[in-house]
């Protein structure tokens, strides 16, 4: 069966403003991503370092924000559950025969006396292992091969 071909080449000139408004659209788009993709979770500025050692033990994470509060498996925690909470975990690893880390992610803005509180309920919980999350450096730009 032989369909009728109405399809012609086009030689004309193409029309710019369904281009522009494709381009302006894509525009906002990018620019107000951030407000329109809600991201989950807690904006914590880690501090930045270097070539800081890792573990290989099993790890626990706590998040601490610029106000002192904080988040335990991605959720609000008071202190006492906090340190039941850092128990049982250490207990649980301690019977598969592991030391457990805990992983502090801290706000650069977070006072010194709620890391050395948290560092203390670690202690009490019988974790010996405490690091402190960072962000990694700025990589350095590459060097330019002399030329010859």
């Amino acid at each position: 069966m032989r369909f009728p071909r109405h399809a012609r080449i086009f030689k004309g000139q193409l029309d710019a403003a369904p281009f522009a408004g494709v381009f302006f659209l894509v525009l906002i788009f990018i620019t107000f991503n951030s407000q329109l993709v809600f991201t989950p979770g807690v904006r914590v500025e880690l501090p930045q370092a270097e070539g800081l050692p890792g573990t290989a033990n099993p790890t626990i994470s706590v998040v601490v924000d610029r106000s002192g509060q904080f988040y335990f498996e991605n959720q609000i925690i008071a202190e006492p559950e906090l340190k039941q909470r850092l128990l049982a975990a250490a207990e649980k690893t301690r019977n598969s025969g592991a030391q457990l880390t805990l992983v502090v992610l801290a706000d650069t803005l977070t006072p010194n006396a709620v890391l050395f509180q948290l560092g203390e309920l670690a202690r009490e919980a019988g974790i010996k292992e405490l690091l402190q999350a960072t962000r990694p450096g700025t990589p350095p730009a590459p060097r330019k091969a002399p030329l010859q």
